[in-house]
């Protein structure tokens, strides 16, 4: 239930920000889906990310903290998150949420609330410890993950701009 919770969160920031988000199937690659841009005339191309989705209830992010620690389950998930990509980049977006799944929408007459949210981190180039299992990431707070910061990431991707910081 939480990978379907977060595939409608990001679902929803993905329309609001005019693109799209197709599901990958298999996870072969370490990839969840990609969030695509639409060209803006016939002549450009789209603009596309891959994305990892990871749903969390073993935390809860402090807005006044500079990050919050995400520890992936399997090595390789973390592996594909730090490989060097010329393109499609790729991001890790991380999901917190309660551990009560009855608390994790609220609605009322101006729409649906999702409780807490998802928070994006660009890792790559990023190094572990080779004999570390589950490697552990900083995910900054300042990174939340709404059609702003959607459009800010493809906005630099289009520009050939880092994703670091």
């Amino acid at each position: 239930m939480m990978e379907q919770l977060q595939q409608g969160y990001m679902a929803s920031v993905a329309a609001t920000a005019g693109c799209t988000m197709e599901l990958v199937q298999r996870d072969k690659w370490g990839v969840d889906a990609q969030l695509i841009r639409p060209p803006r005339t016939a002549l450009d191309q789209e603009t596309m990310v891959f994305a990892q989705f990871k749903c969390t209830t073993q935390t809860t992010p402090d807005p006044a903290k500079e990050f919050f620690s995400y520890q992936f389950t399997k090595r390789q998930y973390f592996d594909h998150m730090v490989k060097r990509r010329s393109y499609p980049k790729a991001i890790l977006i991380v999901m917190t949420t309660s551990p009560r799944q009855r608390e994790w929408t609220e609605v009322n007459h101006n729409g649906l609330v999702t409780r807490r949210g998802c928070y994006w981190a660009y890792l790559e180039g990023m190094e572990a410890d080779p004999d570390v299992k589950r490697p552990t990431v900083r995910i900054p707070t300042k990174n939340l993950m709404d059609a702003s910061a959607l459009t800010m990431i493809l906005d630099r991707i289009d520009r050939g701009d880092s994703l670091d910081g």
